[in-house]
């Protein structure tokens, strides 16, 4: 809840249009906002009056708000556009160097930079333009058609290559991204006509009804069931962008329904291992991953991948690997520890999963080689080794996923350390 100060109204307001304004910021937050809410406030605004502060926001949460994630959200554009008009002026400051505004030292709340940059939308001024400058510019026609468009160019572009405006773009396509994952047949079994499998409690059951007559088979097959999604991302400094995004899409994967997935853990280490699942249940991204940059204190710090693998097996193996999990390694592999005890703590990992998945960002690069220590260790004790530093890396670990078989990089790179 924002803290109050007196609404300053202006001799001749422009009430409606003003709910409008607020109503688009809001649809632009994230927010399902229609032209029949924007109505309904109106109307609702008319009827409470303009006279009491505390009436005219809850009129307008009753009318915009029906979902518990939103209200973050609009009580930050309901305080940049009715109260603080100079923290407006100070974020548009810091997205356009160019404008003069007002630099104040002051930290985001939950989804404040998100409200400003709805509020913001397309009132961006433009730069004025050189002198001499002809108004109407020649117009030259390019075929495009052959060209790739800006989302297929920034779907290959490295995520710590990523402007501002891009990693909001690139945010965006996460959180639209699926990882589906077929089901595991389990040895229960469901009635189904052409089940390969005979039902004798039913059949019993039926005849029994019948007189003791055996009139027909009752069938069954495999009741399907669906493994874990158990994530552990590496949040040290040199991987601390990448990071960043693949917990993006943990969020977007862990809040789609029908997804596949039974449970989705997520856990982070850098010096420390730190659970972050109940972090990753918010519906709203902004305060999903504040709440997990506080929980974990290891941020941009050192990497002890041996040490935080050896805490997971003790502690979190037995309660979250069960029923199949698939596990989603994310790290660099830069580990300056005992080789032999990381080594240990990658075959018990692997040993506990359904599959292992290892999402390496330096394979980015053409001239890769397993030269590190931490890598020759782990690589051997992998499923699949695969490349993590862009939106298309993401999108083919749906199918890795979906294809057993498919070992990535590894094989390669082991003929390698062989030779």
């Amino acid at each position: 809840m924002p803290e109050y100060v007196p609404i300053a109204i202006p001799d001749h307001p422009r009430l409606a249009q003003n709910i409008i304004h607020f109503a688009r910021a809001l649809r632009r937050a994230g927010l399902p906002v229609g032209p029949g809410r924007v109505i309904d406030a109106i109307r609702a605004v008319a009827a409470a009056g303009f006279t009491d502060r505390m009436d005219f926001y809850w009129t307008l949460h009753a009318c915009f708000v029906n979902r518990p994630e939103h209200r973050v959200v609009f009580a930050q554009i309901f305080r940049l556009y009715w109260r603080d008009p100079r923290y407006l002026e100070h974020m548009m400051s810091m997205m356009l160097p160019a404008v003069r505004g007002v630099q104040e030292e002051k930290l985001a709340q939950s989804a404040e930079k998100r409200a400003a940059q709805a509020l913001l939308g397309d009132q961006i001024p433009e730069l004025p333009k050189p002198e001499g400058e002809e108004e109407e510019a020649t117009k030259i026609e390019v075929d495009s058609s052959f060209t790739i468009s800006a989302e297929e160019k920034l779907k290959t572009l490295d995520f710590e290559q990523m402007s501002t405006e891009e990693i909001m773009q690139a945010k965006r396509m996460l959180a639209r991204l699926k990882l589906p994952v077929k089901p595991i047949p389990s040895r229960r079994g469901m009635a189904a006509v052409d089940g390969r499998r005979i039902d004798w409690r039913r059949t019993l059951r039926a005849s029994m009804r019948q007189g003791g007559e055996m009139r027909s088979l009752a069938h069954l097959k495999p009741r399907p069931r669906w493994p874990n999604l158990v994530v552990l991302c590496d949040i040290s400094g040199s991987m601390s962008q990448y990071s960043r995004m693949v917990l993006h899409f943990l969020h977007a994967v862990a809040n789609e329904k029908g997804a596949g997935w039974a449970k989705v853990h997520a856990f982070t280490f850098g010096t420390r291992l730190t659970n972050i699942t109940r972090h990753l249940a918010t519906r709203d991204v902004d305060a999903a991953l504040k709440a997990a940059g506080a929980e974990a204190q290891d941020w941009e710090g050192g990497t002890r991948i041996g040490d935080c693998l050896h805490a997971f097996n003790r502690d979190w193996s037995r309660r979250v690997m069960g029923q199949g999990a698939v596990v989603l390694l994310i790290t660099d592999g830069l580990d300056r520890d005992d080789a032999a005890a990381l080594e240990s703590e990658m075959e018990r990992l692997h040993l506990s999963a359904r599959r292992l998945i290892w999402l390496n960002p330096l394979l980015r690069w053409d001239g890769f080689a397993p030269k590190a220590s931490g890598i020759r260790a782990m690589l051997p004790h992998v499923d699949s080794f695969r490349a993590g530093h862009s939106i298309a890396s993401l999108e083919d670990l749906a199918q890795a996923i979906s294809r057993p078989e498919d070992a990535g990089e590894k094989d390669r790179l082991m003929r390698m350390m062989a030779g």
